[in-house]
Order: structure tokens, then C-alpha cells, then sequence
């Protein structure tokens, strides 16, 4: 069975708030901008097809890319589809409702996280929350981009205290008994179990 965590409506505002530093602009200059506090990361993920292909292009290459060619909702220029396919990265294809966390997506980016190989996950349906399992799973000293859209890029430098932020989140986010027990399946991969 595929335990499914639902965004309700209500909870909505909530997600357009930062979960880090916002670097305002579009393109290429708005990733020179953010590059400098980059440093070193554990791991650099980078979710969206915008934020990745200004990544790439501006040469800096995340170990994880999260895309869906789409963006705003819409499919993504052919431009930014085809920057997005480096030819390092093993790919991972993975299906995601707008709107939801599914366990499938949750699974990818832990496998992802734990692998050795740069992957490129490609989201069937929609990679709008996966910014939310990427830093939850993330290990410390990691940093997650996130498009913020029609203002710029979302850096999150992972954190205890930002992973119990996100727990909190999605901790509003669970309705029902099942979805509970999808919870409890990522507080144990958090805590590595």
C-alpha cells in the first residue's frame, strides 16, 4: 500500500513562506548571487527545473536534481528540459500528485541521498513538495535550492533544528490513521532506522 501525505488547503500559506534564505532575481545571476554561501555542502540537492537548469549552467552540479518538466504549474520550455539532462547523473523516474508526498517519493530521495552516484529524479505528476523530504532526509551540513516562484531561488542549509521545523510541518499535514503511520516511517528514516 502507498501511504500518501495530503497538503490540505489550509495549510497552503504556509508553504509559500521560505524555509531558508531567499536570493531575489531570475537566471544565472541570481545562482552567482547564492554560490558564495554555498560553501562546501554535505550534499547539494537541487529541486525545479528552473533552479536546476540556472544550477547547471552556471557549472554548479548537485549531487541530487529533483525536476518534472514543468514549472508554474505548466511545462517547462524545451531550453530548460534539455539542460536539465546531465550526462552524469543516474536517473530515477518516480510518480507524484500535485499536491502530496507520496511514499515513492519519500523512498527516492532517501535512496538518492544514500547513493554514491549524482541521480536525477524525474517526478511523474508534480515535484512541487519535494523540497520537504529532501531536507528532511538530508544529513547536516547538506543544502537544498528550491525555486520561490516569480521572486528567485530558496537556499536551506539542513539543520537539526530545520528538519524538526519540516517534521513539524508535516506533522500538520497527516489526516487519518494510514497517513499517521507514513509519518512514523520518516521520523524512523530521519533517525536512521
Amino acid at each position: 500500500m502507498v501511504e500518501t501525505i495530503h497538503l490540505p488547503e489550509e495549510l497552503r500559506p504556509l508553504l509559500r513562506k521560505t524555509f531558508g534564505v531567499l536570493y531575489t532575481g531570475t537566471g544565472d545571476d541570481t545562482i552567482q548571487k547564492l554560490s558564495k554561501d554555498l560553501g562546501s555542502p554535505t550534499k547539494l540537492i537541487s529541486v525545479g527545473d528552473v533552479t536546476t537548469f540556472h544550477l547547471l549552467n552556471s557549472n554548479i552540479i548537485p549531487d541530487i536534481l529533483v525536476v518534472d518538466d514543468r514549472t508554474k504549474r505548466g511545462p517547462a520550455s524545451a531550453h530548460v528540459v534539455v539542460g536539465t539532462k546531465h550526462t552524469g547523473f543516474s536517473e530515477i523516474f518516480v510518480d507524484n500528485p500535485p499536491g502530496v508526498i507520496t511514499e515513492d517519493l519519500i523512498n527516492v530521495v532517501h535512496d538518492a541521498i544514500i547513493s554514491k552516484d549524482h541521480v536525477r529524479i524525474f517526478v511523474r505528476g508534480e515535484e512541487d513538495l519535494a523540497a520537504l523530504p529532501a531536507i528532511l532526509l538530508a544529513p547536516e551540513g547538506s543544502v537544498v535550492l528550491y525555486g520561490q516562484p516569480d521572486e528567485g531561488v530558496v537556499l536551506v542549509k539542513i539543520t537539526k533544528s530545520k528538519k524538526e521545523e519540516i517534521l513539524d510541518l508535516l506533522d500538520k499535514m497527516i489526516h487519518g490513521q494510514e497517513e499517521r503511520n507514513s509519518l512514523i516511517d520518516i521520523r524512523r528514516k530521519f533517525n536512521g532506522y
